[in-house]
């Protein structure tokens, strides 16, 4: 960090590049795009970021983030309650409620199995997932975690955990994405675009 900062620039600057995905040139473009900001824009975002955690918190039933609880997903009187969508992550239930194809309820787990990272079963919202079975009348639940190998892990050890439960366990396809030229395509990609193939 260049000593041509002000300290409290280059605090903002640490911060900043604590965010996933963003290196030290992107938070000091960020941070000097915040110091033009006129200052009563600038302190609001302060607001908003100081108000993260006072306002917002777990659903009591799915586990998302929310300011309610239960989050409006979950009280949703409309919304099909027989079936389950489980997701790594609060952002993946916002992708599938913005995608508007699911009316069901969600269940999130804060993750994946990794072992090596030390996240295991416990780490996860799994034991609350299958309290959620016996208590209420679900008769799907549908894995949707990522196609990557620890998201594939999880999906598998949830399956095998949920079969003494006599629910259906159905998995998200994976494949080829719409617009995607074939021959573009990875080994991985074709074959689970193979293996979830569908009647035409």
């Amino acid at each position: 960090m260049s000593s041509a900062f002000p300290p409290a620039l280059s605090r903002l600057i640490k911060n900043l590049e604590r965010l996933p995905g963003v290196g030290e040139k992107t938070a000091t473009r960020f941070a000097l795009q915040i110091l033009r900001w006129p200052k009563a824009q600038a302190q609001e975002l302060v607001r908003s970021i100081a108000e993260l955690h006072d306002k917002i918190g777990l659903c009591s039933i799915c586990f998302t983030f929310s300011e309610r609880d239960p989050c409006p997903v979950c009280a949703d009187t409309k919304r099909d309650t027989s079936v389950v969508c489980v997701v790594e992550n609060p952002g993946d239930l916002l992708a599938l409620e913005k995608a508007g194809a699911f009316r069901g309820r969600y269940h999130v787990l804060h993750g994946v199995l990794a072992p090596m990272e030390g996240i295991g079963p416990d780490q996860l919202k799994i034991r609350e997932l299958l309290e959620r079975i016996q208590k209420e009348d679900i008769r799907e639940v549908i894995l949707a975690t990522s196609s990557t190998v620890a998201g594939e892990a999880t999906s598998a050890f949830l399956a095998e955990s949920l079969k003494k439960y006599g629910v259906q366990v159905t998995r998200i396809a994976c494949g080829i994405p719409m617009g995607m030229d074939l021959k573009y395509a990875d080994q991985m990609t074709l074959q689970k675009a193979l293996e979830a193939r569908t009647s035409y």
